[in-house]
């Protein structure tokens, strides 16, 4: 039995790698100026040392790739921002969680960018990328509201200041850094710190 558990371990183990695999090769041709809309399957399966066909064991198409590949750095854009939603100092903790969330998207400016991109042409992605952010606005939601914000009000500016931070990332990021990284950082923190806590 414990054979097959090493057997059943050690296969679980190369799929992973192999999905790795098409992933780390996709955000690597994102990264090299590659379109996503004109990113074949082929190309990915090349770049990862795979034939074609293999793609399709690990992913249904494109989109699953992309949704995949997204949910790791939302994943890690979550734990940033819970630096604020979690701490218990208020004001002072928005700045290092902005900070966090600012230098998260600088890393995968261009993955951030094709799934931006692609939800404004494809239904799905859109439906999914909306989702990603709705988990942020309820958060800060929820966070405004134990701030002692008004519901309703909490709700309208749990939802205005993540689709601002969300599109201002994106800018940043599509434009090549038109602001300064430092100027960019404290323009978030003073958006935020003016509309939470009146400063």
């Amino acid at each position: 039995m414990a054979v097959l558990s090493r057997s059943r371990a050690g296969a679980s183990e190369r799929r992973l790698e192999a999905e790795r695999g098409f992933l780390r090769a996709t955000e690597g041709l994102l990264d090299e100026g590659a379109s996503y809309a004109e990113l074949s399957v082929e190309r990915i399966a090349s770049r990862a040392g795979r034939p074609r066909t293999a793609f399709y064991l690990y992913f249904r198409d494109k989109r699953e790739l992309l949704t995949r590949l997204t949910e790791s750095v939302a994943e890690q854009l979550y734990a940033e921002a819970d630096r604020w939603w979690s701490g218990n100092r208020g004001r002072e903790d928005i700045r290092p969680s902005l900070d966090g969330i600012v230098g998260t998207y600088a890393g995968h400016a261009s993955l951030l960018r094709a799934v931006v991109e692609a939800s404004t042409y494809d239904a799905e992605i859109g439906e999914y990328w909306r989702r990603v952010v709705q988990r942020f606005i309820d958060a800060t939601e929820r966070r405004l509201v134990e701030s002692g914000e008004e519901p309703r009000a909490a709700a309208a500016n749990a939802f205005v200041l993540v689709w601002m931070i969300a599109h201002s990332c994106y800018q940043q990021a599509v434009r090549g850094e038109p602001l300064d990284d430092e100027a960019f950082l404290d323009a978030l923190v003073q958006v935020m710190e003016r509309s939470i806590y009146n400063a």
